[in-house]
């Protein structure tokens, strides 16, 4: 009985678990069975593999085949294991040694004709088979400069079934045509998911063409942009209310270009989701910029939290992890979508549980709303008649529930922009560059602040952490106890006033928050004056 093994990938959510692929020949009718809970795109890479050996040249061996995928209970789908099974099924038929094979990590669809096609998904693979042990792993040549991001891999990126079979025989590789200049290439639709990259990235697009927004573009607003720069500064959640065409969303747009680059930790992380999904930019296997991803209104709970038939798949809030969640017209998602935010924006991750199985995905993102004062739009502006009545105004405005409200750190309220500021000349406004600049100095000093804890902002900060630890000036809290007493402000609400005041403090280039920084906090959180200029922040 021939017999030999090799190992692949299985990807549960945005993490990977390493499945042996076993092949077995035994006397008998020819046959091919497949087992080990394949779902239905994986039982057709029978007859993918089978004619891709064909036309490679081999000889499909005549006898009883059985594939194994071990562990047998994992749920294993797509066609990336396709390259695995095909070898395993020639290193039982001895065409190839099946001591070349035992060792090596394979990740690829195969076409009829023996090419080698990519799969979404490369990156947590080859990181979960690095976790394992492995360090050679074969993949589609376009994807092997994303591969080579995990350190410590050698990586083999091959065309077709043919040549792969020639570099572990040791014979002679033949040469595959390549595309010709200015045909498409077929093969990497599978890197993508169709409509999957609508709105999932401002800054995460390539080419030359791109339009980076600019903060000196935007009129006015002098308050909110000093809260777009606290919240890029700190990791700050963010509620911007006004009327329509005041600039709330040219002001949600501008807040990427703020934060700082991602690490290469972070980067990886971003990579890893988004290749899972389907939406890395074309050419670019590493995502640098943080992400921007803006759903529409009539997005499902499974949609921003990640769900789907089968295993979930990840949602906005994972596609957003280590960037911005822009949720427009707040009030017009559905009420069980916007509570299931309030999981992940504690803890930085969400558990999705399904019938198929439970998985934890990563969800760190920098969450901005923005509504309006009422259905129409009209409420409370100066000359203008809002025809909402006072009960829907209310069930408007309820629609935000208090829980998700009280994390959020940030609530602005967003006023027309005026004539004099829309046709002003005088470029007093500063660009993102600046602001930027700014922002980073300021996660400088709270990283050194925080660098023998495990966080580095201070919206990451617990509560019990900075009461206990780091204390501003004296009497700085004055105000914000006060309003803790009059219920005006949870138990919750006072430590992220707290953590705002740190970044106030940051920017400033203070030590401690006094009591104009918790003033402004204040100010940032209620939307209420306290001792600070009606332009906070304005420069």
């Amino acid at each position: 009985m021939g017999f030999a093994r090799t190992c692949s990938v299985a990807l549960v959510g945005v993490e990977g678990v390493l499945v042996e692929v076993q092949a077995g020949l035994e006397p008998g009718i020819a046959a091919f069975t497949l087992v080990g809970l394949p779902d239905k795109s994986l039982q057709e890479s029978r007859d993918r593999v089978r004619s891709a050996v064909v036309n490679s040249g081999a000889e499909w061996p005549q006898k009883k085949l059985t594939v194994g995928l071990s562990p047998a209970s994992v749920p294993k789908g797509g066609s990336g294991f396709d390259l695995a099974v095909a070898c395993a099924v020639l290193g039982a038929a001895e065409r190839i040694d099946p001591r070349q094979i035992a060792d090596l990590v394979m990740i690829g669809e195969l076409g009829l004709d023996g090419r080698v096609r990519p799969v979404r998904g490369v990156l947590p693979a080859v990181l979960a088979a690095a976790d394992a042990g492995y360090r050679q792993v074969v993949v589609a040549e376009q994807t092997a400069a994303e591969a080579s991001l995990v350190p410590e891999v050698s990586v083999l990126g091959v065309r077709s079934l043919r040549q792969l079979i020639a570099v572990l025989s040791d014979e002679p590789v033949p040469e595959e045509e390549p595309i010709e200049d200015g045909r498409p290439d077929p093969t990497l639709a599978g890197l993508s998911v169709a409509g999957a990259g609508i709105g999932t990235g401002v800054l995460c697009g390539v080419g030359a063409a791109l339009h980076v927004p600019d903060l000196a573009e935007v009129a006015g607003q002098h308050l909110a942009r000093k809260a777009l720069e606290v919240a890029a500064a700190g990791g700050h959640h963010l509620y911007l209310k006004g009327p329509p065409g005041a600039g709330k969303t040219m002001l949600a747009e501008r807040l990427p270009g703020l934060l700082p680059p991602l690490t290469s930790q972070e980067a990886l992380e971003v990579t890893a989701v988004h290749s899972v999904a389907g939406v890395l930019p074309p050419g670019k296997p590493l995502v640098h910029a943080p992400p921007y991803c803006a759903p529409h209104h009539s997005a499902t709970m499974a949609a921003l939290v990640g769900g789907g038939n089968g295993l979930p798949r990840p949602g906005a809030v994972s596609l957003a992890h280590r960037g911005v969640l822009f949720l427009d017209e707040a009030p017009e998602f559905s009420g069980r979508a916007l509570d299931a935010l309030r999981q992940p924006l504690e803890s930085g991750h969400v558990v999705v549980a399904r019938s198929a199985g439970m998985m934890q995905m990563p969800a760190r993102f920098l969450l901005a709303m923005a509504a309006n004062p009422c259905p129409c739009g009209r409420h409370s502006q100066l000359g203008e008649e809002c025809e909402c009545s006072p009960t829907a105004i209310r069930r408007y405005q309820a629609r935000l529930s208090g829980p998700l409200l009280d994390r959020v750190d940030l609530r602005v309220r967003v006023e027309a922009v005026t004539r004099a500021e829309l046709t002003g000349r005088d470029g007093a406004a500063e660009n993102t560059e600046t602001v930027a600049a700014r922002v980073r100095e300021a996660r400088e000093r709270a990283a050194a602040r925080y660098r023998a804890t495990p966080w580095s902002t201070n919206g990451e900060m617990p509560g019990h952490e900075l009461r206990s630890r780091w204390h501003p000036l004296p009497g700085a809290l004055k105000e914000a106890e006060r309003d803790m007493e009059c219920g005006l402000l949870t138990a919750r609400g006072l430590d992220r006033v707290l953590r705002v005041a740190w970044t106030v403090a940051d920017l400033a280039g203070h030590d401690r928050p006094d009591a104009e920084d918790v003033a402004q906090a204040l100010h940032l959180r209620t939307g209420f004056t306290r001792g600070v200029p009606a332009e906070a922040g304005a420069r």
